[in-house]
Order: structure tokens, then C-alpha cells, then sequence
């Protein structure tokens, strides 16, 4: 499950903390810091210990959202045109035998590259 990370004006190595804690090996999808902003990280965690990850992080005093799906695909007015498979830095478009879009959303890092290339404007984020 993908969690979305912030912390602002106070850089705290929470990822490391929250791995010591619970035992939960944490795979930071992507991450940057903001001197305005703060700090976000996209992190991935097991479905399973998502709740306790997410807690722990809170405690420390993350801001933690829970992402259900990276990336939105309106079939609807998806055209199939694949513009979006070439552009995406972690595979999650691929042709069926059909020719027919397919999604992994779970594979989403949310970096926004195919919402750009698409012509249709079929893709969205899930914030």
C-alpha cells in the first residue's frame, strides 16, 4: 500500500525511526525536500502493516495519507493510443493481447509523467 509523507520545517529521519519500531521494511518510492514546503516521501509498505506504519509515522509527527490507487484511468475516455506506456518510469501501463490499456495502479509512484502525454486527458491522480 502506498503512503504519502510530509513533514514540515523539521527534517527528522522518520523512515528509519518507523523501521526500527515495527520491524516493517519501508521502500521509498520517491521523495524531495522543499525549503518552503518540507519534506514528502511516496513510500510503499506491506497492505498488512500499513495501519501500523501509518500510526507510527503520526506519532513521530508525520502528516500520512493513504493512497488506494496511484493513478486514475477514465476508460471511458481512454483511446488506447499507449502514449502513456513509453513516458511511465515504473511500467504501470501495458497492452493486453487485445490491444486494450491496462493499469497497475499499485505500481504508481505518482510522478505525473502520463498525465502530460496523454491526449485524452483520461489519467488523473488520486491524491
Amino acid at each position: 500500500m502506498k503512503l504519502l509523507v510530509r513533514l514540515i520545517h523539521e527534517s527528522k529521519p522518520i523512515i528509519a525511526q518507523v523501521v526500527k519500531d515495527t520491524g516493517v521494511l519501508i521502500n521509498v518510492d520517491r521523495a524531495r525536500s522543499d525549503a518552503h514546503e518540507g519534506e514528502e516521501a511516496l513510500v510503499d509498505v506491506p497492505d498488512e502493516s500499513c495501519i501500523l506504519v501509518s500510526e507510527r509515522m503520526r506519532s513521530l509527527g508525520a502528516e500520512v495519507r493513504i493512497l488506494e490507487e496511484g493513478i486514475r484511468h477514465d476508460e471511458e475516455e481512454c483511446v488506447d493510443c499507449g502514449a502513456c506506456i513509453s513516458i511511465c518510469p515504473k511500467k504501470v501501463f501495458s497492452f493486453d493481447k487485445d490491444w486494450k490499456l491496462q493499469v497497475e495502479t499499485k505500481k504508481c509512484i505518482l510522478c505525473g509523467r502520463c498525465i502530460i502525454s496523454c491526449p485524452h486527458a483520461a489519467l488523473s491522480l488520486s491524491y
